[in-house]
């Protein structure tokens, strides 16, 4: 039997019919889902989870599973349980795995012996384990709980819970910002880190009384902090401001000892931009992190900055790269930091020489994330692209001899067709190059003509890129008949600083003519365009964009769809929870600056709109909120254009539930049908 076939029947799978069919959501919604890759002690193996979909329950479902970096290895599953594991990490010997699970009820540290055994639970703390670290030395977990700041004891932390469960008034009482935050409100928490012994203790506080989160909400992790090479003190990012909260960028690092009898100390004082993700060398020497330099700007480029241990100089790594980092990790000899960047349409694997600053790109086409180092300077990564979803691929250190080593699909798509895709470029606002990608229609015939489906990316700071994406894939748009072309315009990542800059204080003007000329091109060299029959959709900074086309170009295409977007930027303003955003993006406040926050708002154009639009909303979106999509419908249906409302009462900013997810596609496709085929 093939050992490709037997990869794929050790994860599961079955093998493939003879017909293949058009990818569709339901396949986008159940296909594996690979993330977490993390190499052993000695290099020779790689955990990883993998998400399977339990379209029962209506949630994915985390599993841990092994492979070696032999060409001979099959997957083998480590864990299986109804309820999710995650975060696998290696003792020191390479004979266990701990990780993160919610069995039992809450989400604690549990251990998993490699060679077979069962789980045994690590932590069994009152509270729920939101992060992990391990010592070095493997003594020692740092975890991360969501505590009230002023409580002595863990005790006191479940005895205020159960205090204010049996309250019968619901009122919240809020004196500073944030009073919500991306999804969920404020209850007076912060995420805390804790410091134990594996072997069992009482844990310790380390931030006692610091009224900030480690790690930072809400998307921070374990990514973010970290034991010092002597395991006596733990590195990590906060963002301690008081009140500013809300307005600041200001995350610093800071170190404090294990037994918490010192307070933290902010090692970056002097940047009041953001510092983050510590890591530290294989022999201890060197801290390096990633930097912005402008205070108030998220989407600065981070700098590598490498800081002696622990002496405290510092310098910048690679200072030319003009290329935002991420995913740093140190080669084995030290000499050498790998990290992940956007480039030109792609997301590479680069490696900075340590000595000299050199900037070498291992890997080409696609989106590489998480790379880590593996036995005989190989390079572990994941690796994904337009038509193929995430999987583990290993490459030498000079990045020749790529190889993929898990297939964890491999079934599933073998009964999949995909829509070819390429990427183009154009000359757009001001003459400068831009470029973008189109994905043709499966079962393509070029001498037909599609209908298309234009998709318009968040952020703004953000790329449609050479991505498997899980909630706006074009291949879904391409499975139904439609060209699908994104455009990444100026403002997008990946092509320089200044290029992403751009788009401040300019919302409604580079990116639009961006926008423009890019469809004109795209028809000019793709006759297979239908010239009239297309729909533009886009979600957050998109979905502002599509309310700006509305009233900017509202001759350009024959339905919209706006997922979570800005309707009136004055007003959006007050009702977001992350102030720093719009106060960098249109340079102040809007009592400051009102022509900024107006000159580029939809609002003032609705008595332009014709185009007939669907909208949808997450009630749970507390960075665009309910009310700026519930305003558009109502301008949409007072001024008698044909438009509908989905709205999500259980969503945030993002669709993630797989059943809301289906729902999402099929009235979208349902909408694009409506307006772009022929009557």
């Amino acid at each position: 039997m093939p050992l490709s076939l037997i990869a794929a029947l050790a994860l599961g799978a079955t093998p493939a019919p003879a017909r293949p069919q058009p990818y569709t959501i339901q396949d986008q919604v159940t296909l594996r889902r690979l993330s977490n890759p993390r190499v052993s002690p000695d290099g020779q193996q790689v955990a990883f989870v993998l998400r399977n979909t339990d379209m029962e329950a209506n949630r994915g479902r985390n599993d841990i599973w092994l492979v070696g970096l032999n060409s001979e290895s099959t997957p083998r599953q480590l864990t299986s349980h109804p309820d999710s594991d995650a975060e696998p990490t290696w003792a020191p010997d390479g004979k266990s795995l701990f990780f993160l699970s919610s069995r039992g009820g809450s989400s604690q540290v549990w251990r998993m012996p490699v060679d077979g055994g069962e789980p045994q639970q690590v932590t069994k703390l009152p509270l729920d384990v939101g992060a992990f670290r391990l010592s070095r030395d493997g003594k020692l977990l740092a975890v991360a709980m969501d505590v009230y700041p002023d409580c002595a004891s863990l005790e006191c932390n479940t005895q205020r819970d159960t205090e204010r469960s049996k309250k019968k008034s619901t009122g919240r009482v809020h004196d500073k910002l944030f009073v919500r935050h991306w999804d969920a409100w404020k209850e007076g928490k912060r995420s805390h880190l804790f410091v134990l012994p594996v072997d069992g203790g009482t844990p310790v506080d380390v931030m006692k009384g610091m009224d900030a989160d480690a790690p930072t909400k809400p998307f921070g992790g374990s990514e973010e902090f970290t034991f010092t090479p002597d395991n006596k003190s733990v590195v990590f990012t906060a963002r301690d401001v008081g009140r500013t909260e809300s307005w600041s960028t200001d995350m610093d690092l800071f170190v404090v000892p294990v037994d918490g009898k010192a307070k933290p100390r902010k090692l970056t004082e002097k940047n009041r931009a953001t510092d983050t993700s510590p890591v530290f060398s294989p022999d201890g020497s060197t801290l390096a992190y990633l930097a912005m330099s402008r205070p108030g700007y998220e989407a600065d480029r981070y700098r590598v900055i490498l800081r002696s241990w622990p002496g405290g100089q510092e310098r910048v790594l690679a200072e030319e790269w003009d290329r935002s980092a991420g995913g740093i990790v140190w080669s084995a000899d030290g000499k050498t930091l790998y990290a992940v960047a956007n480039h030109i349409g792609q997301q590479p694997v680069f490696a900075l020489d340590v000595a000299s600053g050199k900037v070498t790109q291992l890997t080409k086409e696609g989106t590489a994330d998480s790379p880590q180092p593996a036995a005989g300077g190989r390079i572990v990564f994941l690796h994904d692209d337009l038509d193929s979803p995430a999987d583990l691929h290993v490459i030498n250190a000079d990045g020749s001899g790529a190889r993929q080593l898990t297939q964890v699909n491999q079934a599933h798509a073998a009964r999949l067709r995909f829509g070819a895709f390429e990427q183009f470029e154009f000359p757009g606002w001001n003459n400068e190059t831009v470029r973008g990608y189109v994905v043709k229609p499966v079962d393509f015939d070029p001498k037909r003509q599609y209908p298309l489906a234009f998709l318009i990316h968040g952020g703004p700071q953000g790329s449609f890129g050479n991505h498997f994406h899980y909630r706006w894939n074009p291949q879904v748009y391409a499975a139904r008949g439609y060209v699908a072309v994104m455009i990444d315009f100026h403002g997008s990542t990946g092509y320089g600083q200044a290029f992403t800059d751009s788009i401040r204080d300019d919302w409604g003007g580079k990116p639009l003519e961006d926008l423009k000329k890019g469809l004109a091109a795209a028809r000019e060299r793709y006759p297979f365009i239908h010239k009239t029959r297309g729909c533009a959709l886009g979600a957050s900074y998109g979905g502002y964009m599509i309310n700006w086309i509305a009233g900017n170009w509202n001759d350009g295409f024959q339905c919209l769809v706006n997922h979570d977007g800005i309707l009136d930027e004055r007003m959006g303003y007050f009702d977001t929870e992350e102030l720093w955003f719009p106060e960098w993006e249109h340079k102040g406040t809007p009592w400051d600056n009102p022509e900024g926050y107006g000159k580029h708002s939809p609002i003032n154009h609705v008595a332009k709109w014709k185009t007939p639009m669907m909208v949808i909303h997450g009630g749970q979106d507390f960075r665009v909120v309910e009310t700026q999509g519930l305003g558009t419908f109502t301008a949409l249906q007072r001024k008698g254009i044909p438009s509908k409302l989905l709205y999500f009462p259980d969503e945030n900013h993002w669709v993630v539930k797989p059943a809301n997810s289906v729902q999402w596609h099929d009235e979208v496709l349902a909408w694009l049908d409506q307006w772009t085929r022929a009557k």
